[in-house]
């Protein structure tokens, strides 16, 4: 599904005295079939913008094409349903996404919704919760008794059991520990590259877009800073620096070592890459 924003402006409360333009000129297309990163500052425009991909926000101006759906500004915008079977968006806070009185209900919710049969909802809400580690003895229980681990879990399983074409993650991994931060960012790698799905994803996680992520869209202020591949990006220290976000922790442990006289050359964060080339030097 083709993603292109062409001129999107957003304002909240648009006409009040709480008025804040959220989003200015936004001009973007997300390329198919990759793992992008959406990054910037708290408060930067990133969540507001990814939220016009379903329609739950509508541009002030401009639009936004999803597919075979346009979303315009000042219009009647029809079969927001159907855009949002293709497009799947897990919030940032879990909580916002579960309300049925037990998980397996939950989940299956959005698979009936959809026009499956309450079998196959069931069973892909199964399915769902076995890959996001959800063991089958808490099917029962309430979403809301959960930790906050669990639920952004079952969040995350809720969406996947619509099987999205696009599927979009607002700081996904927020709340998870070591191990299961990686389990959950190999399960999205995977859902990109087995099925050839985009996949968009929000992050603060400088490591995160490193080691998964394809491109790199970079937001300031509410406009678009930088689109460009991962490596062009963390190649390019003065992108990092106008995001004001601080680069993954290889990246700088490669400053460092620049600095003390290593010569160091076509790196770019690639682990295997440096161990050689710090053993050259160290050899020399």
């Amino acid at each position: 599904m083709a993603i292109t924003f062409r001129k999107v402006n957003f304002i909240y409360s648009e006409g009040t005295p709480f008025s804040y333009h959220a989003l200015k000129d936004i001009d973007l297309n997300i390329t198919l079939g990759k793992v992008t990163a959406i990054i910037g500052a708290t408060g930067s425009g990133k969540s507001t913008m990814v939220q016009h991909l379903n329609a739950l926000l509508v541009p002030t101006e401009g639009e936004v094409e999803v597919g075979d759906h346009t979303i315009k500004a000042k219009a009647k915008n029809k079969n927001l349903k159907d855009l949002r079977k293709h497009v799947g968006l897990v919030f940032q806070f879990p909580e916002y996404q579960l309300f049925e009185e037990t998980i397996l209900k939950d989940v299956a919710f959005g698979p009936k919704n959809f026009g499956c049969t309450e079998e196959e909802a069931n069973q892909r809400a199964k399915d769902a919760l076995k890959v996001v580690g959800i063991p089958d003895d808490y099917y029962d229980r309430s979403p809301l008794d959960l930790s906050g681990g669990q639920k952004r879990r079952v969040a995350i399983a809720g969406i996947l059991a619509m099987r999205p074409e696009v599927l979009v993650l607002d700081e996904p991994t927020a709340g998870l520990d070591p191990a299961g931060t990686k389990s959950m960012m190999q399960l999205f790698l995977d859902y990109n590259r087995k099925a050839g799905n985009t996949v968009i994803l929000v992050t603060h996680n400088m490591d995160q877009v490193l080691k998964y992520c394809d491109e790199v869209v970079a937001v300031k202020d509410g406009r678009i800073a930088a689109h460009t591949d991962v490596k062009s990006f963390f190649r390019d220290p003065s992108i990092m620096e106008g995001t004001n976000m601080n680069p993954p922790f290889i990246i700088r442990f490669e400053e460092l070592l620049k600095e003390k006289g290593f010569a160091l050359k076509d790196t770019y964060g690639d682990p295997d890459s440096l161990a050689k080339a710090i053993s050259k030097e160290m050899k020399r």
